[in-house]
């Protein structure tokens, strides 16, 4: 059966203010070093899936730049214009919806877009058991993370240890937990972390959808009855916007007892907020991320950033600094998951070259 790989990429990446904007957000910037994010996803994907599978959906304002950045890569026509944000389960059902319309039925491999992963070979192999057991049945497959620590800012998904398989029965999926909650979690051994990773059919998620959620499937196929004629992209732009916005996970994982998860360790790590550059870069001997032109003096446990400019620290200890063109973002880094509402403020502000 023919691999698709679908990216989500239509997140603003608010929390990497200053330097992800509307425009290019997180998933269009480059962190490591090496190559934008996105283009990272695909390189990865490409293991699975040929890169004339592979589709992104993104948001209409991040089209261009995301077409002029994966040139080359994958097929331009292959990226998904969202008119709105409507969360994960409008993303997928839309993508769901393009495959088989277009291109026949297959197994849809679906990952976030700004996800870092260390083991590529390990990942690559978690995917084909999850491939495998996709094909071999109609279930949901999704692909847990193996905690490495008792984390508050992950959802759990608890399953049966007993399964003899590679992929086991889910049980439950749980909120982010507090702390004592998550020790007993990683205690048990029966929890996984939830990556955001799915794997199936298209034709089963779109019955999942018809199934639980009646309202989002009648839209998807108003889409899908356009598709491939003059009026599609007319119909894309007064129908998408009107979608109930819920994600995958609250819509029809939670709700369905046909989903397994296959755990996985590659060295997963979503990349959600600054003081996270340490997986993508070592820290220096004061405990630092330094990228760029910095000099850090009497510096410890921080994060200092510079795209063009001379950054220079002295004398502080547990902050981010963030230098870019227009903008400088000084913060402490136990309050980087804050920095979203640096951009709320700009909002409200209507300083929109900010954002």
């Amino acid at each position: 059966m023919k691999i698709y790989g679908v990216i989500m990429a239509g997140g603003g990446g608010t929390r990497f203010w200053p330097l992800s904007r509307q425009e290019r957000p997180k998933q269009l910037l480059n962190l490591s070093g090496k190559e934008v994010m996105v283009n990272e996803t695909i390189d990865r994907l490409a293991r699975t899936a040929n890169k004339d599978d592979i589709f992104i959906v993104t948001n209409k304002t991040q089209a261009a730049a995301m077409k002029e950045v994966t040139r080359g890569r994958i097929q331009e026509n292959h990226i998904l214009a969202e008119p709105s944000a409507r969360n994960t389960a409008a993303c997928i059902g839309y993508a769901a919806m393009e495959i088989l319309k277009k291109y026949g039925d297959g197994i849809m491999v679906i990952t976030p877009s700004d996800a870092f992963i260390k083991n590529v070979e390990e990942f690559t192999r978690v995917l084909s058991v999850a491939v495998k057991e996709a094909e071999n049945s109609d279930k949901l497959v999704t692909v847990g993370i193996t905690p490495t620590f008792p984390s508050t800012g992950y959802g759990y998904i608890k399953y049966d240890v007993k399964d003899a398989g590679d992929a086991k029965k889910v049980e439950e999926f749980k909120e982010k937990p507090d702390l004592a909650t998550a020790k007993e979690y990683v205690a048990s051994g029966s929890y996984a972390w939830n990556s955001g990773m799915f794997i199936w059919k298209a034709s089963v998620i779109l019955k999942n959808f018809e199934r639980f959620l009646p309202e989002i499937y009648a839209d998807i196929v108003k889409i899908g009855n356009a598709m491939q004629k003059p009026e599609e992209q007319d119909v894309i732009n007064e129908v998408y916007p009107q979608i109930k916005s819920i994600s995958i996970d609250y819509g029809i994982m939670e709700q369905s007892e046909d989903v397994m998860v296959v755990p996985g360790e590659f060295g997963w790590n979503d990349v959600g907020s600054f003081d996270m550059l340490k997986v993508m870069h070592e820290e220096d001997a004061d405990g630092n991320v330094v990228v760029g032109d910095c000099i850090t003096i009497d510096t410890t446990n921080s994060v200092v950033y510079s795209s063009k400019k001379l950054v220079t620290t002295l004398g502080l200890d547990n902050v981010v600094v963030v230098e870019t063109a227009d903008s400088i973002m000084v913060c402490s880094k136990d309050r980087v998951q804050d920095v979203k509402k640096i951009v709320d403020q700009l909002k409200a502000d209507n300083r929109k070259e900010y954002l």
